[in-house]
Protein backbone atom coordinates (compact mmCIF):
# COMPACT_ATOMS: atom_id res chain seq x y z
CA UNK A 1 0.00 0.00 0.00
CA UNK A 2 1.33 3.17 -0.87
CA UNK A 3 0.71 6.35 1.90
CA UNK A 4 0.63 9.81 1.06
CA UNK A 5 0.43 12.33 3.30
CA UNK A 6 -0.83 15.68 2.80
CA UNK A 7 -1.55 18.56 5.16
CA UNK A 8 -2.53 18.30 8.40
CA UNK A 9 -4.51 15.19 8.72
CA UNK A 10 -5.29 14.08 5.24
CA UNK A 11 -3.71 11.21 4.33
CA UNK A 12 -3.95 9.14 0.52
CA UNK A 13 -4.17 5.50 0.42
CA UNK A 14 -3.48 3.72 -3.04
CA UNK A 15 -3.45 0.20 -3.58
CA UNK A 16 -3.89 -1.72 -7.39
CA UNK A 17 -5.26 1.15 -9.20
CA UNK A 18 -7.74 2.15 -5.80
CA UNK A 19 -7.60 5.21 -4.11
CA UNK A 20 -8.87 6.15 -0.66
CA UNK A 21 -8.26 9.28 1.04
CA UNK A 22 -8.76 9.64 4.57
CA UNK A 23 -9.78 13.65 6.32
CA UNK A 24 -9.47 15.69 3.19
CA UNK A 25 -9.88 19.53 5.22
CA UNK A 26 -9.49 22.64 4.01
CA UNK A 27 -6.08 22.84 5.23
CA UNK A 28 -4.95 20.21 2.67
CA UNK A 29 -4.23 20.06 -1.02
CA UNK A 30 -6.60 19.52 -3.73
CA UNK A 31 -4.43 16.83 -5.19
CA UNK A 32 -5.00 14.85 -2.10
CA UNK A 33 -8.69 13.99 -3.80
CA UNK A 34 -7.44 13.61 -7.72
CA UNK A 35 -8.40 10.08 -9.15
CA UNK A 36 -10.19 9.40 -5.79
CA UNK A 37 -12.34 6.52 -5.32
CA UNK A 38 -13.75 7.01 -1.96
CA UNK A 39 -13.14 9.24 1.07
CA UNK A 40 -13.58 8.49 4.55
CA UNK A 41 -13.98 11.15 7.47
CA UNK A 42 -12.98 10.93 10.99
CA UNK A 43 -15.17 14.25 12.40
CA UNK A 44 -17.23 17.46 11.26
CA UNK A 45 -14.33 20.15 11.51
CA UNK A 46 -13.16 21.52 8.94
CA UNK A 47 -9.47 21.17 9.36
CA UNK A 48 -10.62 17.60 8.64
CA UNK A 49 -13.44 17.73 5.98
CA UNK A 50 -13.45 20.89 3.22
CA UNK A 51 -17.33 20.08 2.54
CA UNK A 52 -17.84 22.24 -0.66
CA UNK A 53 -14.82 20.46 -2.35
CA UNK A 54 -16.29 17.06 -1.17
CA UNK A 55 -19.44 18.20 -2.17
CA UNK A 56 -18.77 18.05 -6.25
CA UNK A 57 -16.09 14.86 -6.36
CA UNK A 58 -18.92 11.99 -6.84
CA UNK A 59 -17.59 9.55 -4.78
CA UNK A 60 -18.73 7.83 -1.58
CA UNK A 61 -17.72 10.04 1.62
CA UNK A 62 -18.01 7.26 5.09
CA UNK A 63 -18.77 9.99 8.19
CA UNK A 64 -19.86 8.94 11.34
CA UNK A 65 -23.84 8.58 11.58
CA UNK A 66 -24.09 11.24 14.15
CA UNK A 67 -21.92 14.18 13.05
CA UNK A 68 -23.51 17.09 11.81
CA UNK A 69 -22.41 17.51 7.91
CA UNK A 70 -24.76 19.61 6.28
CA UNK A 71 -25.06 20.36 2.50
CA UNK A 72 -23.52 16.62 2.05
CA UNK A 73 -24.69 13.55 1.41
CA UNK A 74 -22.72 11.13 3.77
CA UNK A 75 -22.78 7.11 4.19
CA UNK A 76 -23.20 7.39 8.31
CA UNK A 77 -20.61 4.87 9.51
CA UNK A 78 -20.71 3.87 13.66
CA UNK A 79 -17.96 2.54 15.89
CA UNK A 80 -17.54 -1.48 15.16
CA UNK A 81 -18.73 -1.10 11.93
CA UNK A 82 -16.71 -3.21 9.01
CA UNK A 83 -17.13 -2.27 5.86
CA UNK A 84 -15.65 -1.78 2.01
CA UNK A 85 -14.28 1.33 0.79
CA UNK A 86 -12.81 1.70 -2.89
CA UNK A 87 -12.00 -1.69 -2.22
CA UNK A 88 -10.07 -1.40 0.83
CA UNK A 89 -11.25 -2.86 4.31
CA UNK A 90 -12.22 -0.61 7.07
CA UNK A 91 -12.90 -0.70 10.43
CA UNK A 92 -14.85 2.24 12.11
CA UNK A 93 -13.51 2.50 15.81
CA UNK A 94 -13.62 4.87 18.85
CA UNK A 95 -16.25 7.05 19.14
CA UNK A 96 -16.10 10.96 20.54
CA UNK A 97 -13.63 13.52 19.60
CA UNK A 98 -11.17 14.40 22.54
CA UNK A 99 -12.20 16.85 24.67
CA UNK A 100 -9.84 20.07 24.93
CA UNK A 101 -11.59 21.79 28.00
CA UNK A 102 -14.64 21.61 30.01
CA UNK A 103 -15.97 18.55 27.90
CA UNK A 104 -15.81 20.67 25.44
CA UNK A 105 -15.90 19.74 22.12
CA UNK A 106 -18.40 17.05 22.31
CA UNK A 107 -19.31 15.49 18.50
CA UNK A 108 -18.23 12.06 16.70
CA UNK A 109 -15.22 11.22 15.88
CA UNK A 110 -14.59 7.42 14.23
CA UNK A 111 -10.47 6.69 13.89
CA UNK A 112 -10.73 3.76 11.04
CA UNK A 113 -8.37 0.85 10.81
CA UNK A 114 -7.60 -0.09 6.53
CA UNK A 115 -7.10 -3.04 5.78
CA UNK A 116 -6.19 -4.47 9.49
CA UNK A 117 -2.86 -2.58 9.06
CA UNK A 118 -2.97 1.44 9.08
CA UNK A 119 -5.07 3.34 11.55
CA UNK A 120 -5.71 6.95 11.57
CA UNK A 121 -7.66 8.08 14.49
CA UNK A 122 -8.64 11.77 13.93
CA UNK A 123 -9.44 13.78 16.58
CA UNK A 124 -8.50 11.03 19.43
CA UNK A 125 -6.43 8.10 20.90
CA UNK A 126 -8.35 5.48 20.51
CA UNK A 127 -6.73 2.57 21.51
CA UNK A 128 -7.65 -0.30 19.39
CA UNK A 129 -8.16 -3.84 20.47
CA UNK A 130 -6.51 -5.26 17.84
CA UNK A 131 -3.08 -4.68 16.77
CA UNK A 132 -1.65 -2.28 14.29
CA UNK A 133 1.00 -2.07 11.74
CA UNK A 134 0.98 1.32 10.75
CA UNK A 135 -0.28 4.08 13.27
CA UNK A 136 -0.58 8.10 12.08
CA UNK A 137 -0.29 9.75 15.37
CA UNK A 138 -1.75 13.05 15.96
CA UNK A 139 1.31 15.36 16.92
CA UNK A 140 -0.56 18.62 18.27
CA UNK A 141 -3.68 19.37 19.04
CA UNK A 142 -5.45 22.05 21.25
CA UNK A 143 -6.83 18.57 22.74
CA UNK A 144 -3.87 17.17 23.63
CA UNK A 145 -0.54 16.82 25.08
CA UNK A 146 2.81 15.79 23.83
CA UNK A 147 3.10 12.72 26.76
CA UNK A 148 -0.29 11.75 25.47
CA UNK A 149 0.57 11.59 22.02
CA UNK A 150 3.98 9.18 23.19
CA UNK A 151 1.54 7.34 25.52
CA UNK A 152 -0.97 6.54 22.97
CA UNK A 153 2.32 4.94 20.53
CA UNK A 154 3.41 3.01 23.57
CA UNK A 155 0.17 1.42 24.44
CA UNK A 156 -0.46 0.67 20.41
CA UNK A 157 2.94 -0.73 19.59
CA UNK A 158 2.67 -0.38 16.10
CA UNK A 159 5.67 -1.32 13.52
CA UNK A 160 5.93 1.95 12.08
CA UNK A 161 4.58 5.54 12.62
CA UNK A 162 3.93 8.79 11.09
CA UNK A 163 2.34 12.20 12.50
CA UNK A 164 -0.50 13.53 11.34
CA UNK A 165 -2.89 16.74 12.34
CA UNK A 166 0.70 18.85 12.67
CA UNK A 167 -0.18 21.80 10.31
CA UNK A 168 -0.08 24.27 13.61
CA UNK A 169 3.41 23.69 14.69
CA UNK A 170 6.02 25.89 13.03
CA UNK A 171 9.49 24.53 11.83
CA UNK A 172 10.97 24.85 15.81
CA UNK A 173 8.43 23.06 17.53
CA UNK A 174 7.91 20.14 14.61
CA UNK A 175 11.58 19.57 15.47
CA UNK A 176 10.85 19.01 18.99
CA UNK A 177 7.39 17.22 18.03
CA UNK A 178 9.55 15.12 16.05
CA UNK A 179 12.69 14.21 18.56
CA UNK A 180 10.39 13.24 21.08
CA UNK A 181 8.24 10.61 18.84
CA UNK A 182 11.44 9.42 17.87
CA UNK A 183 13.33 9.00 21.05
CA UNK A 184 10.30 7.92 23.28
CA UNK A 185 8.72 5.25 21.27
CA UNK A 186 10.19 2.04 19.63
CA UNK A 187 7.61 2.02 16.99
CA UNK A 188 9.62 3.53 13.68
CA UNK A 189 8.87 6.70 14.03
CA UNK A 190 9.22 8.91 10.62
CA UNK A 191 8.41 12.45 9.93
CA UNK A 192 6.84 12.79 6.59
CA UNK A 193 6.42 16.20 5.14
CA UNK A 194 3.40 17.22 2.74
CA UNK A 195 3.32 15.44 -0.37
CA UNK A 196 5.72 12.61 0.52
CA UNK A 197 5.22 9.52 0.07
CA UNK A 198 6.38 5.58 0.83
Amino acid sequence: MRITKYTHACVRLEHDGRVLVIDPGTWSEPAALIGADAVLVTHEHADHIDVLRLAGLGVPVYAPADADIPQLETIGVSSGTEFTAAGFRVRAVGGRHAFIYDGEPDCANLGYIVDESVYHPGDSLHVPEQPVETLLVPAQGSWMKMAEAINFVNAIEPRRVFPIHDAQINDRGLNSVNAWLAESTDSGYRYLAPGESL
